[in-house]
């Protein structure tokens, strides 16, 4: 079996290394929040983490660039890691009363693509930071007969630290544009 050689240079696909690295990183992390976890699962996260989920609405094929929420329009997540840190002590208060009892989760990560970041297409980014593409299926259910099933997309550049990978940002789209859940109180 040969293997491939990938370029490091900016937008070319990461390593079969990096690559198996990436699906650990995402692995753990998964882990993490199925566990419930979380402030374990904030130590994956950079301090100048921008954590976005914006809305979406149904459009005809030739709106098709209107369907997403821009920058400072709706959004199901608008964070910062500071804002995330929050969430999680007022979980851990007891205070957040529509997850107490908690929710379980089962977080399921596929279809992942590792590129090397190309710095003119993303401000702030360095050519050795790394753009993953994954699809994700988030299963949760709570109490005795509440189900939802979120399924969509991320992008998120990830950064080495000393520590490994850390998510320096992250644009979750979900191919729902109407949630049925009663609440959203489950990170992606």
């Amino acid at each position: 079996m040969t293997t491939t050689n990938h370029s490091t240079v900016a937008g070319g696909l990461a390593s079969l290394q990096t690559h198996f690295e990436v699906q650990q990183f995402y692995y753990r992390e998964a882990e993490l929040l199925d566990d419930g976890r979380y402030a374990d699962w904030l130590t994956l996260l950079a301090d100048d983490l921008d954590y976005w989920m914006p809305t979406r609405t149904n459009r005809l094929r030739r709106q098709q660039a209107l369907a997403t929420a821009a920058r400072g329009e709706a959004a199901f997540y608008d964070e910062s890691k500071e804002s995330l840190a929050w969430r999680i002590r007022r979980f851990d208060s007891g205070m957040a009363w529509a997850e107490d009892p908690p929710s379980r989760t089962r977080h399921l990560v596929t279809n992942v693509v590792a590129r090397h970041v190309d710095p003119d297409d993303n401000a702030g980014f360095a050519a050795d930071d790394l753009a993953v593409r994954s699809a994700f299926i988030v299963y949760r259910n709570r109490l005795e007969r509440e189900e939802n099933i979120f399924a969509g997309s991320r992008d998120d550049i990830l950064r080495r630290s000393d520590e490994g990978f850390q998510v320096a940002r992250r644009v979750i789209l979900l191919d729902q544009n109407v949630l049925l859940s009663k609440n959203i109180s489950t990170f992606f």
